[in-house]
């Protein structure tokens, strides 16, 4: 339930919005020539707002593989008995938390090369999320300061800051596409229009 109140509250502040940006951009134009708010402006404003939330959530659902891919995160395998004991406890420490938060599935744990101290949490929803640590966090850290940060990543999975981010990502894509679009749109028609005096002058 809270899950669904925080994406309705976000599409409706990112409608609010693009409303917003439609009404100021109807005075704009009024103000400056460019053209009376029509059927298209309102048009535009829905394929920014379906564009923009398009893009955010497909980057959402792909997160957990661009998260492997772009830094080489190595998941840990709870079946394989060959773990090492510091990945053995990384594992049994994120699982204990994840447990304590009421996580309804336990979180990929993974571990990457980088000499940064850095740990993230990513993934489209609670059931399907990863939790991973830099090679540099786990050697410059003491355990407990491991396990605080551990707390701080199982955080945000427990209170989906990650569809939040998603949102405010989709919001800020929207506003986006739809000022280019209206930049493109105001320098396209200057162009235009001095190309049509050019060739004027020529005849």
């Amino acid at each position: 339930m809270q899950f669904f109140k925080r994406i309705g509250l976000f599409v409706l502040t990112n409608i609010l919005i693009m409303v917003t940006i439609g009404i100021v951009w109807s005075l704009i134009s009024t103000f400056f020539g460019l053209g009376p708010m029509n059927g298209s402006v309102i048009a535009l404003m829905a394929f920014c707002l379906v564009m923009g939330m398009s893009g955010a959530f497909i980057s959402l659902l792909l997160s957990r593989w661009m998260a492997k891919s772009m830094y080489g995160v190595k998941v840990i395998d709870p079946k394989e008995r060959t773990l090492s004991a510091d990945h053995r406890w990384l594992m049994d420490t994120v699982y204990a938390l994840a447990r304590k938060a009421q996580l309804p599935e336990m979180p990929e744990v993974g571990i990457y090369e980088s000499p940064e101290v850095n740990a993230f949490a990513t993934g489209p929803s609670k059931k399907k999320s990863l939790v991973a640590v830099s090679s540099g966090l786990f050697q410059r850290m003491t355990k407990p300061e491991i396990e605080g940060v551990l707390g701080h990543e199982i955080t945000h999975i427990s209170n989906g800051d990650m569809v939040t981010m998603t949102l405010i990502q989709g919001i800020v894509n929207s506003v986006a596409f739809f000022f280019s679009r209206i930049l493109a749109n105001v320098v396209s028609s200057q162009v235009d229009e001095k190309m049509r005096g050019i060739v004027h002058l020529a005849m």
